[in-house]
């Protein structure tokens, strides 16, 4: 894996970011993807602008553009937290006190901008900040967690309520994340995190935090045994912790990182983890070892706020508060060229064992 691409400013400090999604059009803006960032100086006068910008990967370095393929102001509110729908029907995104969808726009000549949708999300205008958004892997759910501990779930793009709780933490969900095939939503906040289970809307499993323990972050592993990893900060560390979601037992902790966690995520494929902390750095994580496999050291030179892995698993994008944003490929040949010098050397070493035999045969014993 190789981390030597410069970040690019985009003069806006950034808090969300994603992927444009395959089914969205990008055949003439780059073979490579396309990405989303959220962000601004807020509400006060820093003469910093609140909006959304979406940028390419170049073909040939393979790092983002300097300029945007699109941005869309968003006026005095911050755009804090994005839903980046999977089948190409938009971006939920979260401003102070009501959640915005936004589309996808691409004329004739294929360009792609962003635009406000005329549809009203009335189910979450004037809810206050949500802190966390996502959609299932299929997009036919939104789950959303408020500032106030309360937890929602819709069907997508009806938002019918699904599950609906006052009381889900005592305040500030920060995470969520559902299992692969939707069954399960994980949510994180104030208190012991907590396993829902979406056709009972009924929460089934605790995930209690021990002695100096924060879970800052949870995602599902992305196969079917409902496997949950927590970003947990305890002390000066941070560690990731596998939970088995039926009966909310730890399976295991590992310490990653002797800093403070700020930003999580697990690749599509499932296979690597991703972590960004308050110094900047980015981790890359095996996620059945939990043993790093790569840091990328200052990948920004403020915290990371955001992280996400391209749909097939071959880019990780993080984003800063420092405005910056940078995407690290991943590279798994790495770990094929290795096991390939392993037989190199068991050759070598045959060969040279069979050589060494033949001359002892026809080298002529001492009387």
């Amino acid at each position: 894996m190789s981390g030597e691409l410069s970040r690019q400013n985009y003069g806006v400090p950034l808090y969300g970011a994603g992927w444009v999604p395959p089914a969205v059009n990008l055949s003439e803006i780059s073979e490579n993807g396309a990405v989303i960032l959220a962000g601004g100086g807020g509400e006060g006068h820093s003469g910093v602008p609140n909006a959304l910008v979406v940028a390419k990967i170049d073909s040939e370095s393979l790092a983002l553009s300097s300029q945007p393929v699109a941005r869309l102001e968003t006026g005095s509110d911050l755009p804090y937290r994005i839903a980046i729908h999977p089948g190409g029907e938009g971006v939920v995104c979260s401003f102070p006190q009501s959640c915005r969808l936004f589309e996808w726009d691409q004329g004739d000549d294929h360009a792609l901008n962003l635009r406000s949708s005329e549809r009203v999300l009335e189910q979450l205008e004037d809810v206050g900040q949500q802190l966390a958004l996502t959609f299932n892997s299929d997009g036919t759910l939104l789950a959303v967690g408020g500032e106030d501990g309360k937890l929602k779930v819709f069907k997508w793009p009806s938002m019918e309520s699904v599950l609906s709780n006052e009381t889900a933490h005592s305040s500030r969900v920060k995470d969520l994340d559902f299992s692969s095939d939707g069954k399960f939503l994980a949510s994180l906040g104030s208190g012991p995190g907590r396993v829902w289970d979406i056709n009972q809307s009924t929460s089934v499993a605790s995930l209690p935090e021990q002695r100096d323990e924060v879970h800052a972050f949870c995602r599902f592993s992305r196969s079917t045994d409902h496997v949950l990893y927590t970003a947990t900060i305890q002390g000066n560390t941070s560690r990731v912790l596998k939970w088995d979601t039926n009966s909310g037992r730890r399976i295991s902790s590992t310490i990653v990182v002797r800093d403070a966690v700020s930003a999580f995520n697990v690749s599509p494929d499932g296979k690597l983890l991703a972590m960004g902390t308050i110094q900047g750095d980015v981790l890359i994580i095996n996620s059945s070892t939990l043993r790093v496999q790569a840091v990328v050291k200052k990948a920004h030179i403020g915290l990371a706020t955001s992280l996400a892995f391209s749909s097939e698993s071959r880019f990780l994008l993080s984003a800063s508060m420092d405005s910056t944003a940078r995407i690290t490929p991943i590279r798994y040949d790495q770990g094929k060229s290795g096991v390939n010098l392993w037989i190199v050397l068991v050759i070598i070493l045959l060969a040279v064992a069979a050589y060494y035999f033949k001359v002892a045969q026809v080298t002529p014993s001492e009387s």
